[in-house]
């Protein structure tokens, strides 16, 4: 009996998180409690209010059986009515909305509806994986496009050859930025659906971020700027500390969302009907989101002060729940993160090289960065915070 994982799965690498997660054993095992830094899964409890409309949906739901494919009107109305007080986008819920099992899923299973074997999918990097691992999984080649430092971490496709761009299906985007913070204003989103729609190429936009800024102005969806060939994906995971409740939706062009909910009856049987019940709530709720926001700038800014006393020159995110720091010269990535592992230290990072793909010249636009991950508690952000900065790390 034939027991070879296919080629399309052994192809892959470790996937990053997993990675984390087994250097954060490793000090288990040596009976150290680290602070971890590394996955981004927030730690604090999901709010009341959700919690409230979960239970009362387990009741209410009691009978219901399989839950709807696309989302039961109740969460896609209450979808639009959130689109259009956030963003002043107004949406019709029975056409341009569609519910994910968290964005993960969306995101990696929307290749399948677009791209066919030889097409191409360009894809940020440093970006999240799943953009280039669906487009794997749908037998298509991922062309990975730079978001450096250098370029305010916002996209130059100047570069990409023609013989690219002519087999290309799907431009993946992510504002804010993860994992560099970045905020892109609604110009930059213009200019980026001008160029997609010069090559004839779906913008799908990963929105998961945009309730998470420290910025002046709340970032933008890009379907402020146009709705023909744009699709974005939402989350609830991170703006309501809801990553295990998988609970999230795309909403845009009605083709593009036509042609997705063609696949999700393929593939899933939807999200429970009470956890769209608890998401619902979320929706309606912005007070828990405030307060999130708040306990997020106040571990950013002490964590920055931690870094800056240790010598390494710090720039404050926009928005999300990370940093995105720069290892001092001469030190790689992983040189930095293993030197945040030392028994006294203790604190977990992932190594920027781990979460982007080389270019097409073989470079790692996230060589000499790592990516901490805002979730450990104020107290451990703080003690980590001192730990860091007894380090000599030279600018």
């Amino acid at each position: 009996m034939p027991r070879t994982p296919a080629r399309r799965l052994t192809d892959l690498p470790v996937y990053a998180f997993a990675e984390v997660d087994r250097k954060v054993q490793g000090l288990r095992d040596k009976g150290i409690e680290p602070i971890d830094f590394g996955v981004g899964d927030p730690t604090a409890p999901t709010p009341e209010v959700i919690r409230a409309a979960l239970k009362a949906g387990c009741d209410t739901h009691a009978t219901s059986g399989y839950p709807s494919y696309i989302g039961g009107a109740r969460l896609r109305e209450a979808v639009a009515a959130w689109m259009q007080r956030r963003f002043g986008v107004e949406l019709d819920s029975a056409h341009e909305i569609c519910s994910t099992i968290g964005s993960k899923e969306g995101i990696f299973n929307f290749p399948e509806a677009f791209v066919d074997p030889g097409d191409t999918v360009l894809c940020p990097s440093p970006g999240y994986p799943p953009y280039s691992r669906g487009t794997l999984f749908a037998e298509g080649s991922p062309y990975f496009y730079p978001v450096p430092e250098s370029q305010g971490f916002q996209p130059d496709f100047s570069d990409i050859p023609e013989t690219v761009l002519s087999r290309c299906k799907i431009l993946w985007i992510n504002y804010p930025h993860s994992p560099s913070g970045r905020v892109a204003s609604l110009d930059e989103l213009r200019r980026i659906v001008e160029f997609a729609r010069k090559h004839d190429i779906i913008v799908a936009s990963d929105e998961a971020y945009s309730e998470l800024w420290f910025c002046e102005e709340p970032p933008h969806s890009i379907l402020e700027v146009a709705r023909e060939g744009v699709v974005v994906f939402q989350s609830l995971s991170k703006r309501s500390a809801m990553t295990g409740y998988r609970i999230g939706f795309c909403a845009g062009d009605p083709a593009i969302i036509d042609a997705f909910k063609k696949l999700k009856t393929n593939i899933d049987s939807g999200t429970p009907n009470f956890v769209q019940e608890a998401a619902a709530a979320a929706l309606g709720d912005e007070a828990h989101v405030t307060e999130m926001r708040r306990g997020y700038l106040e571990r950013r800014d002490i964590l920055l002060d931690g870094l800056s006393r240790a010598g390494l020159d710090v720039r404050a995110p926009e928005g999300t729940i990370y940093i995105w720091q720069r290892a001092p010269a001469g030190m790689s990535s992983l040189d930095l993160a293993n030197e945040l592992l030392h028994d006294d230290v203790a604190v977990v990072c992932t190594p920027g090289s781990w979460i982007a793909e080389p270019l097409a010249d073989g470079t790692n636009p996230g060589e000499g960065y790592v990516r901490f991950a805002l979730v450990p508690s104020l107290e451990d952000t703080r003690k980590a915070a001192d730990r860091i900065a007894s380090l000599a790390l030279s600018r």
